[in-house]
């Protein structure tokens, strides 16, 4: 192999801010943004019992407040999608309103749709396969392979928005939703389009997906006390609550927004992906890969290590992920930002997260407020000293910049840098 020389991105100033026009969200905290951000902030946990698990051995996780599909898609359209493709569609829907842009008025084909997911419809999935077993293939849907297709949330989107540029999904675990954002910036400054509407969306709490992250030792056995399970970085973490939500972002550059007068909530200022080719699920033990695409985010948003008021930390309440993480934000971050993990609220919505968190941060640059852990009473001394954890309540703090962590099975790292505009 003959050497060559290392690739050298444009410069940062030739690339157009990248504005935060429109969010939409829907989690276990709240049926929109504003439920959603009030939740967190409140910093009490989502996690409960399941009718849907009765009898398994984990009965719990964080689900999102029951809502009318049909009534908020019509009858047809919803009886056609998979929940976690309803869930997107509804959060795209809240997010253009929130960013005043109308479908009917705008030029589609500008217009592009990246939606990240990890798992897919696991619960059509297991209807289907049920029906199949009881009464044979006479019993399964002709729609099962339209609602399965991991593409379909994205298609979805993009046939509710008419959005008539390119559309596709992201898979990269965990980190999908995140990774759905990197991929709609780059639409966005290479020219291709005008708008993308970007996130991630999950709806897994299925009794077989719950079983497997059971058997793989992944999730809190805190059954007795299920409130209490989801406990990032603190010293009695067990495991992680699985979750659902969806989450999307409106995006356009800066100029664009600006020209038709809409402020941006926040500006998505860099990005940095990398992977550990190391384990199926465990991250690198010295975080190599987590460091580097820390690293990567600051600099193509043109930011030092000081500049970070802020950190939503992928923080799983695993015993692993918490403690790599933390070496990593110490290593990089000596300085000391405000340290939070929602999943103590919300659980870890697999796919979805890396969107939803990626939301949250942005609110948390627009309102100068981060949101508190949930359940971290003590946090872990093997890694807790000279990191600045926010706990019991929201800390007021101006944040001119942010990072949020997404981290997936399979090494992949994505981090995103936002600042306020």
């Amino acid at each position: 192999m003959t050497a060559t020389a290392p690739h050298r991105p444009p410069a940062r100033g030739t690339l157009p801010d990248i504005a935060v026009t429109g969010l939409g969200m829907l989690t276990p905290a709240g049926l929109d943004v504003a439920s959603t951000w009030d939740g967190v902030c409140d910093g009490k946990s989502t996690a409960a019992t399941s009718d849907q698990l009765a009898g398994l051995t984990i009965d719990f996780v964080c689900s999102i407040p029951p809502f009318d599909a049909a009534a908020l898609l019509g009858r047809r359209t919803a009886h056609r999608l998979d929940r976690s493709t309803q869930l997107a569609v509804i959060a795209a829907k809240e997010a253009l309103a929130d960013a005043d842009l109308d479908p009917r008025t705008w030029d589609g084909a500008r217009v592009g749709v990246v939606i990240g997911c990890g798992v897919g419809a696991s619960r059509t999935w297991e209807t289907q396969a049920q029906r199949l077993r009881e009464g044979g293939s006479r019993l399964v849907s002709p729609l099962l392979l339209p609602m399965i297709g991991p593409s379909t949330p994205a298609g979805e989107v993009a046939l509710a928005c008419d959005a008539r540029g390119p559309s596709l999904a992201t898979a990269t675990a965990c980190a999908s939703g995140a990774t759905a954002l990197v991929i709609a910036r780059d639409l966005l400054t290479s020219g291709q389009c005008d708008v993308v509407i970007a996130g991630g969306t999950e709806s897994c709490n299925t009794p077989l997906i719950v079983s497997g992250l059971y058997q793989l030792g992944a999730l809190s056995t805190r059954c007795d006390d299920p409130a209490a399970a989801s406990r990032p970085f603190d010293h009695a973490r067990d495991g992680f609550v699985l979750g659902e939500a969806a989450a999307i972002l409106i995006l356009e550059r800066a100029p664009d927004a600006d020209a038709r007068g809409q402020r941006p909530r926040a500006l998505l200022a860099g990005c940095g992906s990398t992977t550990d080719a190391y384990h199926p699920t465990a991250p690198h033990p010295e975080g190599r890969g987590i460091q580097h695409a820390i690293r990567t985010a600051l600099t193509d948003a043109d930011l030092s290590p000081q500049d970070i008021a802020h950190v939503n930390a992928h923080g799983t309440s695993t015993r692993l992920n918490d403690a790599v993480e933390a070496e990593a934000i110490r290593t990089v971050l000596p300085s000391g930002p405000h340290i939070t993990s929602t999943k103590g609220v919300l659980g870890h919505s697999l796919g979805a997260t890396g969107a939803v968190e990626a939301a949250l941060t942005v609110l948390a640059v627009q309102h100068s407020l981060i949101p508190p852990t949930a359940n971290l009473e003590r946090p872990d001394p093997a890694f807790a000293h000279d990191l600045n954890f926010v706990t019991k309540a929201p800390t007021s703090r101006r944040v001119d910049a942010a990072l949020t962590h997404s981290f997936g099975f399979g090494g992949h790292n994505v981090v995103l840098a936002f600042r306020a505009p």
